[in-house]
């Protein structure tokens, strides 16, 4: 919808590849698929949920068995993003990597994006 022809939307680490694959396994779904809402202390937030259907709108990106679904409001903000899976003492999860992304509160939960693309968007 808003990509670059011949260049995908997003892009997943070998390491996200395998723990979205993993989970598409275990809980039977088709993929994972990431939108954006309003929240947080920083204005906005990632949404992120396993779902039994690919709605036609969706971005879908697929690599190593793994199947991520960009909702249709979501792809402006998240072009040129990598995801990757990380694990520490501490932690483990998702991490956005997003070029688009102009703050973020300090607990990492929340994100701002420029002013122009929220408006663009109506988001």
């Amino acid at each position: 919808m808003f990509g670059i022809p011949g260049k995908q939307a997003v892009s997943i680490t070998p390491k996200a590849a395998a723990q979205i694959a993993k989970l598409m396994e275990k809980d039977g779904s088709k993929g994972l698929r990431i939108g954006i809402k309003k929240g947080g202390c920083a204005g906005m937030e990632y949404t992120m949920d396993y779902v039994n259907d690919i709605d036609p709108l969706d971005e879908v990106v697929e690599q190593d068995g793994g199947r991520v679904m960009i909702a249709p409001m979501a792809q402006m903000f998240l072009f040129g993003t990598e995801i990757d899976y990380e694990v520490s003492l501490l932690e483990s999860g998702f991490k956005f990597r997003n070029p688009n992304v102009v703050d973020a509160c300090g607990c990492g939960e929340s994100i701002k994006f420029d002013e122009s693309l929220s408006e663009q968007s109506g988001v």
